[in-house]
């Protein structure tokens, strides 16, 4: 192995290797802090070898972005049609540098995560900031950026931004079609890399076979491609990513992965509910009940203090996080009363909130938690090449696809102490609980 060329084990993809100048932003401040944010927040107390972290799946959110570059830009699958949408495909130095923008984009992707990761980002940032922003903060920060200038050839920090959050979290910045491809590589909803190692890397923690599906076919099948051109575009055909033929059952075994990962382990139950402990523990123990953006402070707050605060707050009654630190700590957390059900929605479409506002007038608000989720996004539609050369969208093609289920969650949580009385209350007034507020009025 050359001498400026290091590796590291890996359990999903054997070995990840990467050269001095990259190995720079691997020591950097920013990414040595994911090595204390778990990956999936306190999922550990439900699957207790889920302890891995933000900074192994970084690395193989790395290596995956790579060999789905090297297949994209490959001579034998570039058309001619592509050649001519996208002239930085034929340019030898070109690809070169944006190969090694797309590896430390894939790196840096996740260094804006806040402790625990996901657990508490929506409710516990100002508005308009989340996790891709201070991504973006830290790639342009000043440690950042010398490291950016000190590569060969030099990388200009914006073009790391736009391929690490993508289009939709850079909405003020400039995207061609190829820094739009990029990033799609990464963040994609079909099949980035992000999800992809996310996916396999969470269920071999878990201890499930949900996550798993043939990543090495599906990459192997990825191609920039020619879409459909739309109403909009006036004929006028862009590049996509999008998938050979025969990878179109890979692309639909990653999305149903998706689905059953989802519905069977990031939304168990016991899990969601100590993600509700653990921002109720945050918005009081936090100096104005919100995570900071500075970047220095943002630096300087991983899960080890966290925890180290949690622990605190059990031990001492009067701490004003004591409440849900010792429901975390001592394993008391509150129990599933209601969970969605066809029969309540055919009666009420906010059945759990019928439950859930009732619940709380009835055993007192401190007592009772609602969790509710609906997937964002629609059908993924991504162009496909049939094997007689035709594009055709995924829609069209595959009728798993067409059919993909929603993930959607709707419970009700009760203090456990409560939990007898009001499963017996709810057995005993369902009914009038879920009639809506117009019926009650009529």
């Amino acid at each position: 192995m050359p001498k400026n060329i290091h590796e590291i084990r890996d359990p999903i993809h054997v070995f990840i290797r990467f050269d001095t100048d990259e190995r720079a932003v691997l020591n950097s401040g920013p990414f040595q802090r994911l090595r204390h944010i778990h990956q999936l927040a306190l999922s550990y107390l439900v699957y207790p070898a889920a302890t891995h972290k933000r900074f192994e799946h970084c690395l193989g959110v790395m290596e995956l972005a790579s060999r789905a570059f090297d297949v994209i830009t490959h001579k034998d699958n570039i058309t001619d049609e592509i050649r001519t949408l996208l002239p930085e495909i034929m340019n030898d130095d070109a690809l070169k540098y944006w190969r090694r923008v797309l590896r430390m984009a894939a790196l840096c992707h996740d260094v804006g995560h806040l402790p625990f990761s996901h657990a508490a980002e929506k409710e516990l940032l100002p508005p308009g900031w989340d996790h891709e922003r201070l991504s973006r903060e830290l790639i342009l920060s000043e440690e950042m950026r010398d490291i950016w200038e000190g590569m060969t050839p030099p990388l200009r920090p914006t073009d790391v931004v736009k391929v690490a959050v993508g289009p939709q979290k850079a909405s003020d910045l400039k995207f061609s079609n190829w820094e739009a491809i990029l990033a799609e590589v990464i963040t994609g909803d079909a099949f980035g890399v992000d999800r992809m190692d996310y996916l396999l890397r969470d269920s071999h923690h878990a201890g499930v076979a949900y996550g798993r599906f043939d990543h090495y076919r599906l990459i192997d099948s990825l191609r920039v491609l020619p879409s459909s051109p739309s109403d909009e575009s006036g004929g006028i055909r862009e590049p996509a990513l999008g998938i050979d033929e025969g990878g179109i059952q890979s692309a639909e075994a990653l999305l149903l992965a998706r689905y059953l990962i989802y519905s069977q382990v990031y939304f168990h139950p016991v899990r969601r509910i100590y993600d509700i402990h653990l921002k109720d523990f945050l918005s009081s123990w936090l100096p104005t009940g919100r995570f900071s953006t500075d970047i220095a402070e943002h630096l300087r707050t991983t899960d080890n203090e966290v925890a180290t605060a949690l622990l605190d707050a059990n031990r001492n009654p009067q701490h004003p996080g004591h409440g849900p630190a010792r429901r975390i700590i001592s394993r008391e957390h509150f129990r599933l009363l209601y969970q969605r059900h066809p029969d309540d929605i055919a009666v009420n479409l906010e059945a759990g909130l019928a439950v859930y506002e009732r619940a709380q007038e009835q055993f007192g608000k401190e007592f009772v938690r609602h969790d509710e989720y609906q997937q964002r996004g629609g059908i993924p539609d991504f162009p496909v090449r049939m094997r007689d050369n035709r594009i055709a969208s995924s829609i069209t093609v595959s009728e798993t696809l067409k059919h993909l289920p929603i993930v959607t969650i709707d419970s009700v949580y009760i203090a456990q102490e409560k939990l007898g009385e009001a499963q017996r209350w709810l057995s005993q007034n369902r009914e009038e609980i879920l009639q809506t507020r117009e019926e009650e009025d009529q």
